[in-house]
This record gives C-alpha cells, sequence and structure tokens, in this order.
C-alpha cells in the first residue's frame, strides 16, 4: 500500500474573511508554515485542491431549508449569530471544506494512498441539520460519512477530540445505528451537550459515547480512556472506516480550551486510530486557535497519519 497521505486543502480557505475573530485565517497558515518545515513529512504528502461538495451530499446531513439559507449568504457579508461570521468568499470556503474531506475518503478508498487529511475551514462539527453555529456552516465530517458509505462501507466511527463537544454531528447520527459517535470534550463548556447520559436514541442507542471532562483533565488519563475507549468500539461497533474531527483546542495552551494535551500527545491520540483502522482514516480540521502552538499540534497529527 502507498503509504502517502492525501491532504486537501485550497487558497480559498484564505479568503473567508472573519475578521477579529479565534476562527481567522492565519489558521491555515499557520499549519502550513509548520508541515513545509519538516522536509522528511512533507515527502509522504500528496497536496491537492480541494473540490466543491455537492448540494446532493449537503442534503445527507441538512435540510433543504438550511442549504437554502446557506446560498443566500453568497457574496455578502454577515453573521447567522455572535459567532458565526462570513464574507463573501465564505461560502465557497464551505462548499471546499466539506468537498475536501470527501475527496480524501474516495482517495484513501481507492488505496491510492494510507491516509487522508482535510485542511480546511470553517470547521463543521457543531452545525446541525438545518441550524449553523459555533464558527461552522456545513458538518464536514458527517457528510463525510455519509459520503464513506457510498462506497459500500456499512459503519463509520467518527472521533471528535475537539475541547468542545460536537453537537451537529451527534444530532445528526443520534437515531442512526450505522454511524458511532465518540467525543471527548470540556465539560461544562459550550455548546452545553455531550453528557454522558447522551448515548444515541431507538435502534441507535449506545452508538454515543461522550467523555464530559473536567477543567485541567491530566493528558495521561485522558490518553488511558481513549485507548480503552477505541478498543471497547472496536470489539462491539466493528466499524469500517474511522473519520476524526481533529480539534487541537484541547491543546494546553489553547485560549478557548481548558484541557492539558501538548503536541506529542495528538501524536499518540492519532496512532492509536490509525494502528486500529489501518489505511481506512481520514481527518478533518476542526478547532485549534493559538496560532504559536497550533502548527506543531498539526504536524504531530499528520505525522501519525503518514506511519
Amino acid at each position: 500500500m502507498n503509504k502517502k497521505i492525501s491532504l486537501h486543502t485550497h487558497p480559498i480557505y484564505l479568503d473567508h474573511d472573519t475578521g477579529q475573530h479565534p476562527e481567522q485565517p492565519g489558521r491555515i497558515e499557520a499549519i502550513e508554515s509548520a508541515l513545509a518545515e519538516d522536509t522528511a513529512l512533507l515527502e509522504k504528502i500528496e497536496k491537492h485542491l480541494a473540490e466543491p461538495v455537492s448540494d446532493e451530499a449537503i442534503l445527507t446531513c441538512h435540510t433543504q431549508k438550511h442549504l437554502d439559507r446557506l446560498k443566500s449568504c453568497r457574496g455578502r457579508r454577515g453573521r447567522i449569530d455572535a459567532d458565526t461570521v462570513y464574507s463573501e468568499d465564505s461560502m465557497e470556503a464551505v462548499w471546499r471544506a466539506a468537498g475536501g474531506v470527501c475527496q480524501a475518503i474516495d482517495r484513501v478508498v481507492s488505496r491510492d494512498v494510507y491516509s487522508g487529511f482535510a485542511l480546511g475551514r470553517p470547521p463543521g462539527h457543531h452545525a446541525t441539520t438545518d441550524q449553523a453555529m459555533g464558527f461552522c456552516f456545513v458538518n464536514n465530517v458527517a457528510v463525510a460519512a455519509r459520503h464513506a458509505q457510498t462506497h459500500g462501507i456499512e459503519r463509520v466511527v467518527i472521533i471528535d477530540f475537539d475541547v468542545h463537544h460536537g453537537n451537529g454531528t451527534q444530532d445528526i447520527f443520534y437515531q442512526d445505528p450505522s454511524v458511532f459517535f465518540y467525543s471527548l470534550h470540556l465539560h461544562p463548556h459550550y455548546p452545553g451537550t455531550g453528557k454522558a447520559n447522551e448515548t444515541g436514541y431507538g435502534d441507535a442507542e449506545g452508538t454515543t459515547l461522550n467523555r464530559p471532562l473536567p477543567m485541567g483533565y491530566d493528558a495521561q488519563e485522558y490518553a488511558e480512556l481513549y485507548e480503552r475507549d477505541l478498543d471497547k468500539i472496536l470489539e462491539e461497533f466493528k466499524p469500517e472506516f474511522a473519520l476524526i474531527s481533529a480539534g487541537f483546542d484541547s491543546h494546553r495552551q489553547d485560549p478557548l480550551g481548558g484541557l492539558r494535551l501538548e503536541d506529542e500527545d495528538f501524536y499518540k491520540l492519532t496512532q492509536m486510530v490509525c494502528q486500529r483502522w489501518p489505511g481506512k482514516v481520514v481527518s478533518t480540521l476542526e478547532g485549534g486557535y493559538n496560532l504559536s502552538v497550533l502548527g506543531g499540534a498539526v504536524r504531530e497529527h499528520v505525522r501519525a497519519l503518514a506511519e
């Protein structure tokens, strides 16, 4: 198998202008700069321009009303809520952020590459079926999970280690027994969801696993809990493909966080996923807002994806 990683990004992500905002274009620039410093890693990366996702793919996770509202924002400046800001080119970035994850899945499933990483913005895991919120417009990882299933993959696991709970991802799959959603996150914290008793509904009971963690939770205990949970998910749910909602605001120096992970922890967390689903992992960028540490943390994540 080709042990390279397929990385999907696009210059339009720099044109999603949020002004004075934590989710800003400098995030992409910091990550690209850090990756460029590692020549050995660069040799393992195949870089591709992210293409726009189709409207039909968005509708596998979102309502027509939500899609229409996003389309009405094209070429305009405004905000969905106090946190979720858009500019004239933002919707092109939104469509490509979701499309890049789907492209990465195509290349991994076809075995052209070993793993994939969608280096895009805006992030997606707070976007519910019918609501943009928390910097997110389209739920990139959810759309990607549905796209993976078009390849005949029946059971997908989504692993979310962002410091914030992926409420939108949980919302979309809460009654779907074919997608397992696993989240470790600070609690209480935005958006207020992700309690341990939120485990799925109906036939999907038991396919949501939330680990709400207190402020300052120890990184070693975090890794041990995460490893036990991955083993249990693998044994009981038997996912055929793994998607990662990779949020780097779990870093101890992140201004919007409160957990204690360091750069090397993101390597370990990613490595554990790749060891359990070798050649069947795609990751997409979620949070991470301290530009001085974001690049290094993502570099460790990508290193593990490429090994």
